[in-house]
């Protein structure tokens, strides 16, 4: 079970073990969901309608979207921005795993509340989410200005990107977007862990049955707590995009209009304004696929190595007792 539980077989993990089990399991997660990760930063950046009904947007269209990119930039455009993403995955998994199991062992220890309950998981699951943004916003920032570039391309890699973006815009520029990230991602994170939680409860099976079925069980749940809490606080993962790609706009002016925003306020009344109330959830449809696969399989891997680590914890222990 994910979270602190005194009451589970074995030690509780440690920091060490979380740390490389979530590196891991973003890490694996983040190589396979590259490609829906690029089609929603694209829909997410468009401000012409995304519809079949009105072709004025580049992007019209899940496959057509996919066709339209594979055609123009080849298949390696949806692994764009693939190396600081990779970085992102294994930071943010890394600190959001530790952060969660040590907040859940600090519930334990510290109140009267049980650390496997539904709402305990939302608050906890809440702050280390909160924790893994301040940290890793800028490989996020850096992620998303490669996925949104078109050719000829603006950041020929990785250093190329940081030096440039620290000259033409300063230090600050890494964390734009910070702030709608920091307001969407407690819910998001919470959401996510709290209905992880109901759902593997409401799955448990039976006691006589052992742990049958167990990492499909990890996945399903992942899937449908990815999908609930991405609907719920997807709005503000659009505006972040959006802030993240200003002063940006030579690299995006061929996908068609530039907008400019003041911040966070100011992105949401624009789009309001021109776009309407469904331009809040523009690229919501390959957003929610990547997000019950993204969260299924994250969860489906971190509790897949984190078996193994502490199997291998266990045998090394009794070898070294015989």
């Amino acid at each position: 079970m994910v979270g602190y539980d005194p009451g589970a077989q074995g030690a509780a993990p440690s920091a060490e073990e979380a740390a490389l089990a979530g590196s891991a399991a973003g890490m694996v997660t983040r190589a396979i969901i590259s490609p829906l990760d690029v089609l929603k930063i694209r829909f997410q950046l468009q401000i012409e309608p995304v519809s079949s009904r009105k072709p004025e947007g580049k992007y019209r269209g899940l496959f057509q979207a996919f066709r339209c990119i594979h055609s123009e930039e080849g298949l390696s455009a949806f692994w764009k921005g693939h190396v600081p993403a990779q970085l992102l995955s294994i930071c943010y998994g890394a600190v959001q795993f530790v952060s969660f199991e040590l907040l859940t062992e600090a519930v334990h220890n510290t109140t009267t509340y049980d650390s496997q309950t539904p709402g305990a998981h939302f608050v906890c699951g809440g702050l280390a989410a909160c924790s893994a943004t301040v940290v890793c916003q800028p490989l996020d920032t850096l992620r998303t200005r490669f996925a949104s570039q078109g050719e000829p391309k603006v950041y020929s890699n990785l250093r190329h990107a940081v030096a440039t973006m620290l000259r033409s815009e300063g230090v600050l520029t890494f964390y734009r977007g910070l702030s709608p990230t920091l307001v969407a991602v407690f819910p998001y994170a919470g959401l996510q862990f709290f209905s992880y939680n109901v759902f593997k409860k409401l799955l448990a099976p039976p006691p006589k049955s052992g742990n049958s079925g167990g990492n499909l069980r990890s996945f399903l749940c992942g899937s449908g707590a990815g999908m609930i809490s991405k609907t719920i606080t997807y709005p503000f993962d659009l505006f972040k995009k959006r802030l993240q790609v200003e002063g940006f706009g030579a690299a995006r002016a061929r996908f068609g209009q530039v907008r400019h925003y003041k911040g966070l306020v100011d992105c949401a009344i624009q789009i309001a304004k021109e776009e309407g109330v469904r331009g809040y959830f523009k690229g919501l449809s390959p957003s929610l696929v990547k997000a019950a696969l993204s969260t299924g399989f994250t969860f489906f891997w971190y509790e897949f190595f984190l078996n193994a680590t502490r199997e291998l914890r266990n045998n090394n222990g009794g070898k070294t007792q015989h």
